[in-house]
């Protein structure tokens, strides 16, 4: 009985593992970057789904921007996926070369008209978007413009 109580919780616990999810709104659109694997050292495949008014935008040419500024002893790192549109999301590879705190910046363009939402990831920890999304925000509201 002990065994299988076990094999449960495991299997329970990697179902539900954290992966990385982030919301913001700029410029009156909603981006939301989704991994449903927790980011990790090497490739990362991400998703970008855009909204504007409730409605999801599939009409724009988007392109995310993974960096860590240069540091002592440590040149300037960045990776760049261009996202390509699958059903509602734009999704990308993204190659993270070590641990670490990383700032991103997804850029996207949409009837000409330019944005930027801007943040962070610690590789290897759940985010606070996740915790958000999962209703566990200190602060009762997700997201935040930049």
């Amino acid at each position: 009985m002990k065994k299988i109580l076990g094999l449960l919780f495991l299997s329970a616990t990697l179902m539900f593992a954290n992966g990385f999810y982030d919301k913001g709104t700029t410029k009156g659109v909603t981006v939301e970057i989704i991994s449903d694997k927790t980011l990790v050292e090497g490739d990362n495949d991400i998703s970008i789904k855009l909204s504007k008014d409730g409605k999801v935008v599939t009409n724009a040419k988007v392109r995310a921007k993974f960096f860590m500024p240069e540091m002592p002893g440590m040149p300037y790192m960045e990776y760049i996926g261009h996202g390509k549109l699958n059903g509602d999301k734009f999704n990308t590879m993204i190659n993270f070369s070590m641990g670490g705190t990383w700032q991103y910046h997804v850029e996207f363009k949409i009837k000409g008209k330019k944005y930027r939402h801007r943040g962070s990831v610690n590789l290897g920890q759940a985010s606070s978007g996740m915790k958000c999304a999962a209703g566990k925000c200190a602060t009762g509201k997700c997201g935040g413009g930049n």
